[in-house]
């Protein structure tokens, strides 16, 4: 009965990871409410680049993996939190100069 437990509580805990903590390859996120476009992360373009998850989400960069628990602001980025740990033109594109990369203005209908 113990054994049925324990394993009932791993297929629990990895069926609840991996739907509300994965966004990885072939997975896409939106972060809507920037007046200069969503902004769009591509799980796949990171996998690409030959990032884990883990180089991300840890204490330092990203400690919450759920999407909306984190309040991102342009100036964090500058000041070289989050994305901008990276993204600062000697590891990853330069923020700054490349708006469009996240950014992506939808067309009215």
């Amino acid at each position: 009965m113990k054994m049925q437990i324990t394993i009932l509580g791993l297929i629990f805990t990895a069926l609840i990871c991996g739907n509300a903590c994965a966004v990885g390859p072939g997975k896409v996120l939106e972060f809507k409410g920037s007046p200069m476009g969503t902004v769009i992360f591509d799980g796949t373009v990171h996998k690409n680049a030959g990032l884990t998850c883990s180089d991300c989400h840890n204490p330092v960069m990203f400690p919450k993996m759920k999407q909306g628990t984190v309040k991102i602001t342009m100036n964090d980025l500058y000041a070289g939190k989050y994305c901008g740990r990276c993204h600062n033109g000697k590891k990853a594109f330069l923020i700054k100069e490349n708006c469009t990369r996240c950014h992506h203005k939808t067309e009215s209908k």
